[in-house]
């Protein structure tokens, strides 16, 4: 029975990814999971009491996986610098996958100020990811630095965001995800200086 319950949970999840990516956080009901599941809607209740609970449980599957995708690319480059720039643009790809931008929308509307920290604290091991890297490029303090990198990474998903949008940030037409994470990059590397 309990193997059961854990397959008809991880086929909600799969359920729930899915309508994420084609649909978004509006897609994502439990009529919706239901549908895909082929369980009676009142069943789903017996696994998530709601679409907040849905979401949590993804983040909790989900961040690790991501993480470790984030880790498998910096550990393919042989410098510290490929590093840093491997952990920038697997963060922005990441950002960049609809389910990913669905989770977060709903994690900020739905979720309770627990759950959010729980995410938050998971999403944090990310930093950590990179604290070696900087440390390597001589950084004194690479948490610090690590943390600013973190704003640099999570200012260009608010770029990419205004670009999927079709709009502009502070009167400046959106650049290509290219560009945006090139830019990124090179801000996280170089600074300011144009080198």
């Amino acid at each position: 029975m309990a193997e059961h319950r854990q397959l008809q949970r991880a086929a909600l999840l799969d359920a729930a990814r899915t309508l994420l990516t084609d649909g978004g956080m509006e897609a994502l009901t439990f009529p919706a999971l239901a549908a895909r599941t082929g369980l009676a809607r009142s069943s789903v209740y017996e696994y998530f009491r709601s679409r907040a609970a849905v979401v949590e449980a993804l983040c909790e599957v989900d961040l690790p996986l991501w993480a470790a995708e984030i880790e498998a690319g910096m550990e393919s480059c042989d410098t510290a610098a490929g590093r840093i720039e491997a952990y920038v643009r697997g963060q922005l790809v990441l950002a960049a996958d609809p389910r990913h931008r669905a989770v977060v929308a709903i994690s900020a509307l739905e979720l309770d100020e627990a759950a959010r920290e729980r995410i938050r604290a998971a999403h944090g091991t990310l930093v950590g990811l990179v604290v070696q890297a900087l440390e390597d490029l001589g950084h004194i303090q690479p948490r610090l630095t690590a943390a600013l990198l973190q704003g640099i990474v999570e200012a260009a998903v608010r770029h990419g965001e205004q670009l999927a949008a079709g709009g502009t940030t502070h009167g400046v037409a959106a650049d290509s995800p290219e560009l945006i994470a090139d830019a990124a990059v090179a801000m996280a590397l170089h600074g300011l200086s144009r080198t």
